[in-house]
């Protein structure tokens, strides 16, 4: 059983219910983040299923120069710090340099360390030493086992409010493949173990100047995660993905969640007996 970790008022982990973590991949506008936040808030309501929101004020790890970013540090804090005071939901985002640390964890409940930069030393002790709940993205590159030389550089530098992101491994060129057997490694090492269903079916770089994506799959990896027994599932959503800014073809459609969560929330409740 993993250690209980507290986001605002919700509990993750230990015999906590499976909680979601959700939103679209970048924040495209703050009426768009606004409307997202309003239907994911009322559909985990209805599931009564713990909600954090997700959205990124800025994707600095992009394919190409073009591709687009978000609204950047102080637009897209404000965006966050709105959605957050309107709906009284936990705000997840990720931050990619040392200096948008003390800005972004004013507003942020959950710092998250992108899976390129979760070897960074100085970069994990300087997310640490904010005393934010940090959400460690496993990289691509890692074997599930070792994600506990993370885990140490986050603790040494006086932090256990930890979480850890599970999103699939590269296997092969631009491709990733998800293996289940990785949940429960990592929840021996305490901490609650999240499933991106999302990253995990990216095809990275795979569009030459963008990644491309399956998201068919993600209702079966979802499920699969929750089978296997995680704390919690990682979904990026979007009106209509075809035409998101950013990720996608590895983003569900928002009409489409509804489903998914009605299925993993059962699959839950069978599992936990």
């Amino acid at each position: 059983m993993t250690k209980e970790i507290r986001v605002d008022n919700i509990k993750i982990g230990a015999s906590n219910p499976l909680f979601l973590i959700a939103g679209p991949c970048v924040i495209e506008s703050e009426a768009s983040a606004l409307r997202h936040a309003e239907v994911l808030k009322a559909l985990a309501r209805r599931f009564k299923i713990p909600f954090i929101f997700k959205s990124s004020y800025d994707k600095a790890n992009r394919s190409s120069i073009d591709s687009y970013r978000g609204p950047g540090l102080a637009r897209g804090l404000a965006i966050l710090k709105k959605v957050k005071e309107e709906f009284d939901v936990p705000i997840l985002s990720d931050v990619h340099c040392k200096g948008e640390l003390e800005q972004a964890s004013a507003v942020l409940d959950v710092i998250q360390i992108p899976a390129f930069l979760c070897r960074q030393t100085d970069f994990i002790i300087a997310c640490a030493k904010t005393k934010k709940v940090i959400n460690i993205k496993k990289g691509q590159f890692l074997a599930p086992w070792d994600i506990v030389n993370v885990i140490k550089k986050v603790e040494a530098s006086g932090n256990n409010k930890i979480l850890v992101t599970e999103r699939g491994f590269s296997f092969g060129y631009n491709n990733l493949v998800s293996d289940m057997r990785s949940i429960p490694i990592m929840q021996k090492f305490g901490y609650p173990v999240i499933y991106d269903a999302t990253h995990s079916v990216q095809l990275p770089g795979a569009q030459g100047k963008a990644s491309g994506g399956e998201r068919e799959f993600i209702s079966v990896l979802a499920r699969a995660a929750t089978a296997a027994g995680c704390d919690g599932i990682f979904i990026e959503v979007h009106e209509d993905p075809s035409k998101a800014l950013c990720d996608g073809p590895n983003s569900i459609a928002l009409k489409d969640l509804e489903g998914l969560l009605r299925q993993v929330v059962g699959i839950r409740k069978v599992i936990s007996g």
